[in-house]
C-alpha cells in the first residue's frame, strides 16, 4: 500500500472520483480564498481608518468589526505557535494529489501563490502580523463598532 506525504492511503477510487484537475482546479479555489482573506484583514482595517475619518456609519458593524478581528487574530496566535496556515496545508495536500508542486501549478494558481507569500525570516512574519493585529484592536477603542441597547 503507498502512502503519500500526509499519510494518506492513494486509491484507485480517488483518483476515480477526483482527476488530476480537479485537485489544480480545488488547489487554485483555495489560494484564490487565501487571498481573499488577506485583503479582507488588510482593506477591513484600511476601510476602518477611512471610514472614521470620514463618519462612515456601516464601519461600526459589530459582525463587520468582530469577524475581522477574529480573522487577524488567527492569523497572530497561528504565528506565535507555528502552526502553519491550514489553507497553506490544504493547498499543499491538493498540488500534490494532483501530481505538482506550487511552483508546478497553473498560471493563476502561481501568481496568487507569490502574492501571497513573501521570503522572510519568520519572526518578521510573526512581528508583522503581531503589530497589524494590534492596530486593529485599537481601532475597536478609536472608531468602537456600535452595539445594540440592551432592553430590560
Amino acid at each position: 500500500m503507498q502512502l503519500d506525504r500526509f499519510g494518506g492511503n492513494k486509491t484507485r477510487l480517488a483518483r476515480i472520483l477526483f482527476p488530476m484537475n480537479i485537485y489544480r482546479l480545488l488547489a487554485d479555489a483555495v489560494v484564490t480564498l487565501h487571498i481573499a482573506y488577506v485583503l479582507f484583514v488588510i482593506l477591513g482595517l484600511l476601510v476602518v481608518l477611512i471610514g472614521r475619518l470620514l463618519h462612515w456609519t456601516w464601519i461600526r458593524n459589530p459582525w463587520f468589526r468582530f469577524v475581522h478581528l477574529a480573522m487577524i487574530g488567527i492569523v497572530v496566535v497561528e504565528s506565535w505557535l507555528k502552526i502553519t496556515c491550514p489553507l497553506t496545508t490544504l493547498e499543499d495536500w491538493l498540488r500534490l494529489q494532483a501530481g505538482e508542486t506550487v511552483t508546478d501549478g497553473s498560471f493563476i494558481g502561481r501568481w496568487m501563490h507569490d502574492l501571497l507569500f513573501l521570503e522572510a525570516e519568520p519572526w518578521v512574519f510573526t512581528m508583522a502580523y503581531t503589530l497589524f493585529g494590534a492596530a486593529v484592536l485599537l481601532t475597536l477603542f478609536w472608531a468602537p463598532p456600535r452595539l445594540a441597547k440592551q432592553q430590560h
